[in-house]
């Protein structure tokens, strides 16, 4: 595993040591790592949402939707 060295400010140092005092991380390292690993899970899952909302975009324009016969072709169906 390869070695990085962060500079934090004092506050944000001390908050990453009592995190891993608390018992839930052995250590300020794996702090750090489960940070990481969250923000690239929680920036793909936005990219998945942008390429669904663009995907909705250039769709065009909405078509009217009748309830009562989608609801009707449903029970058909049945």
């Amino acid at each position: 595993m390869a070695t990085m060295n962060i500079s934090l400010p004092t506050p944000m140092r001390e908050w990453v040591e009592s995190q891993s005092k608390k018992g839930s991380y052995a250590n300020n390292s794996d702090y750090v790592r489960d940070l990481i690993r969250k923000d690239q899970l929680q920036t793909e899952k936005l990219k998945v949402m942008q390429g669904a909302i663009t995907k909705g975009i250039e769709s065009g324009e909405a078509k009217s939707f009748d309830k009562a016969a989608f609801k009707k072709r449903m029970q058909d169906k049945l």
